[in-house]
This record gives structure tokens, C-alpha cells and sequence, in this order.
């Protein structure tokens, strides 16, 4: 069975991957702290959530951090940032070249 890479929380300042963009509450940035699962099991579970911070107009400049599941959390949302954990669990290719999984685009 394959390692989920992300499976230990980082901090705001060192997140796995970065999406931002116009999202349910208008201009947001979501920061990635964690994964549960691996993507494989991602796939196949309509309520996989992953540890995140969200910033939004909503939030007043901060950020709220929590559980949310993944197609809520990038509901919207642009891949601008994904560090090399990331980038070997969704088996990116390179920065420009990539299917972000779970629907989300890659600027």
C-alpha cells in the first residue's frame, strides 16, 4: 500500500500546496496542512476532507483553519503552489504540465 506523504500537519508558513482564487466567498487563498488518505482512496470517498487555512474576504485577513472536505475546499480555486511531497503524491509532471486532482485548475 502506497505512503501518504502528507500525512503529517505542517505549519500556515510551510504549507504542501497553495490554491487561490474566486471562491463561494470571494477572493480566497487555502492553504494545505494536511491529507488523510492517499489520492487513490481520495478518489473513491465522496467525504475525504484534508487540514486546511482559509483566507478569504469572509475572514477579515485571517485564517481559519480546519477540516473541510476537498471539493469544497477547492471549489474555485487555482493549484499556485505545490511543494515536492505534493507534487509526488498527484504525480505532477511539472508545474505546467497537470490534471489537478479532484477538478481544481493549475495557473
Amino acid at each position: 500500500m502506497a505512503k501518504n506523504l502528507m500525512g503529517k500537519s505542517r505549519t500556515k508558513d510551510n504549507p504542501y500546496a497553495i490554491y487561490k482564487g474566486n471562491g463561494p466567498f470571494g477572493l480566497t487563498e487555502m492553504l494545505l496542512l494536511k491529507t488523510y488518505q492517499i489520492p487513490a482512496k481520495e478518489n473513491e470517498n465522496p467525504y475525504a476532507k484534508w487540514f486546511v487555512a482559509v483566507k478569504s474576504d469572509m475572514t477579515h485577513g485571517s485564517y481559519d483553519m480546519g477540516d473541510s472536505y476537498i471539493r469544497e475546499a477547492i471549489m474555485g480555486l487555482n493549484l499556485t503552489y505545490a511543494s515536492d511531497e505534493y507534487k509526488q503524491q498527484y504525480e505532477l509532471v511539472n508545474d505546467l504540465e497537470y490534471l489537478s486532482p479532484h477538478g481544481a485548475n493549475l495557473i
